[in-house]
């Protein structure tokens, strides 16, 4: 008697694939690298809005931060690393874990809001922290800072949130050349960047912060256009980062959209494919 081979399903066996590839993709996100866009203009002109970066996790370990968050409004999809990792949290210690270093751009997750954040690493525990007339200080060292020209773009909304940049020129219309004064500053570690100056703010004359064991201090590049640690997060500000909310380094921009969207692929950059992160 010959037995009936049943064919499968091409639907089930369809979400089967859809599943396994997603599973695939969540593990790669978790353990290698993660996708991260550029949705704000406080790490320019290192980092651009709407650059899409790549984000080395395995360079310090693995902690709860390390779990992908799953934010999708529009379908009311809303995972917090926390919601899946959360066990894990609480002793500010990691897995494999590796000493970030001074200079290194770092993405990061919000102590209080688990907002994730990109900023500079500038202070390690136990450092001094304190800007004066708008020049960072070292442990009672003023860092080397050398004039590097300017920094222009053009004046206008910027990215899917349509944000407008701020300018040393201001007022400047739409379409004009928005002006930022363009530095070159030198980390005691020999780490070389570039910073920005639009004017005198807040943050640019501070009080010594003095970093606590095992946190971090961040700064933005875009020094006047930057919620960092500079602010304590008592007032919204980002403070002191726990070492197990880092959750990795960006090394390489991957390629970047100036439009509102990273799919409005007429709008891509062609000078930031692959760019280095420095």
């Amino acid at each position: 008697m010959q037995t009936e081979v049943k064919e499968p399903n091409a639907i089930v066996e369809t979400i089967k694939t859809i599943v396994y590839a997603l599973v695939i993709a969540g593990i790669f996100r978790t353990i290698f690298f993660q996708p991260f866009w550029i949705p704000s203009g406080s790490m320019k002109d290192t980092l651009l809005i709407g650059d899409f970066v790549f984000v080395n996790k395995m360079v310090y370990g693995y902690s709860y931060a390390s779990c992908p968050s799953v934010r999708v409004p529009a379908v009311g999809i809303n995972v917090d690393a926390e919601d899946l990792c959360g066990v894990f949290d609480g002793d500010n210690g990691r897995l494999f874990g590796g000493e970030p270093v001074r200079g290194d751009v770092v993405v990061f997750r919000h102590p209080v809001s688990g907002t994730d954040y990109i900023k500079r690493l500038i202070g390690l525990p136990g450092d001094r922290i304190q800007m004066k007339d708008g020049v960072l200080h070292l442990n009672g060292d003023a860092v080397q800072l050398e004039d590097d020209g300017v920094f222009t773009e053009v004046a206008g909304p910027q990215g899917p949130q349509q944000l407008r940049p701020i300018c040393a020129n201001s007022p400047v219309g739409t379409g004009g050349d928005c002006i930022k004064v363009k530095m070159s500053e030198t980390l005691p570690n020999g780490v070389e960047h570039s910073v920005l100056d639009v004017t005198t703010r807040a943050t640019d004359n501070t009080p010594i912060y003095t970093v606590p064991a095992g946190h971090y201090f961040f700064m933005g590049d875009n020094r006047d256009n930057s919620t960092d640690s500079r602010v304590p997060q008592t007032i919204g500000g980002v403070g002191y980062v726990p070492y197990e909310n880092l959750i990795g380094r960006a090394d390489r921009v991957m390629f970047s959209s100036a439009g509102k969207s990273m799919l409005y692929f007429w709008t891509w950059r062609s000078d930031r494919f692959f760019k280095r992160v420095d």
